[in-house]
């Protein structure tokens, strides 16, 4: 469909915008640049559509979590780890989103069970991971550097969604179920305020906007407007029209993307390991999914 199409390219040409946008911007406000745009470009889709905006308590403490952890945190990351890696290599290591949310869901929010194919599919794919890493050879500290914090990245999402399954999809808040939308609002207003708030502490004052490239501008508006706006709201429509085990597919399209953006648009290099690694991290989470089993996954 073309949501889950448009989404594929939104979140795989994120990485190319944060490669552009670091250049210029301290990594943290590379983040909270694009989650406050993001915040009131959900917060416009929300008011365009009539829908009321979260006003329950227990809604907006349980989205403390995901806003700072599953939003605000990794966004961060990401930036930093492009500081010392292409964005491609980003893109891949978004991929592995799907390993850390299965162990989460298993031992600490209990909302998935362990068989020997989710087990399996973990082992393919962190073997993916080693060989996407290189472990045989010395990528330099400053590339392993920036690789692992890709990778803390995708970890915090695996923190976040199971979260947000156990606590927050599907339940009332004040008598009401909030959208999809409003929802996403409220997770990206939290990690809004959490960005800015680390923003400050971490780099000072951001620098005017008369000081940056249009590239930066745009790049810091697109990840902001689409990335962190528009591409929740799709995600949402893909999950009500086919639902989440379809929308879980993109995961496997956003690494193609970012692949082929980094080496057309920025120029950058590719590695055999890294493609050959991503395919087989790809391999695991269909066997954990249970993608490739005849019978349709639960």
């Amino acid at each position: 469909m073309p949501a889950f199409a448009a989404n594929a390219v939104i979140w795989g040409s994120s990485f190319i915008f944060i490669k552009i946008g670091v250049r210029e911007l301290h990594p943290t406000w590379v983040a909270a640049g694009r989650i406050v745009i993001g915040a009131l470009t959900l917060l416009a889709l929300l008011l365009i559509a009539g829908q009321r905006l979260p006003g329950d308590r227990r809604l907006w403490g349980h989205m403390l979590l995901p806003g700072v952890v599953g939003v605000a945190l990794p966004f961060t990351l990401f930036a930093y780890g492009e500081e010392r890696v292409d964005s491609l290599v980003a893109g891949i290591w978004n991929a592995t989103t799907a390993l850390w949310v299965l162990p989460f869901a298993v031992l600490v929010y209990r909302t998935e069970k362990f068989t020997a194919r989710s087990a399996g599919g973990l082992l393919i794919g962190f073997a993916g991971v080693l060989i996407v890493l290189g472990f045989w050879h010395d990528t330099g500290a400053s590339s392993l550097t920036g690789q692992l914090m890709c990778g803390a990245a995708a970890a915090c999402y695996g923190v976040s969604i199971p979260y947000l399954k156990r606590f927050v999809t599907g339940r009332d808040f004040g008598g009401v179920r909030p959208s999809g939308v409003s929802l996403a609002f409220a997770q990206t207003t939290v990690a809004a305020l959490a960005s800015v708030l680390a923003a400050l502490l971490v780099s000072g004052m951001p620098p005017a906007v008369t000081d940056l490239s249009w590239p930066v501008i745009g790049s810091v508006i697109a990840l902001g407007v689409f990335g962190s706006g528009i591409a929740f709201a799709l995600n949402m429509r893909v999950i009500a029209a086919a639902g989440a085990s379809m929308a879980a597919f993109v995961t496997y399209l956003v690494p193609v993307v970012a692949t082929l953006l980094g080496i057309l648009v920025l120029g950058e290099s590719m590695h055999w390991n890294q493609p050959v690694g991503a395919l087989i991290v790809l391999l695991g989470v269909a066997v954990a999914q249970g993608a490739l089993s005849r019978r349709r996954p639960t």
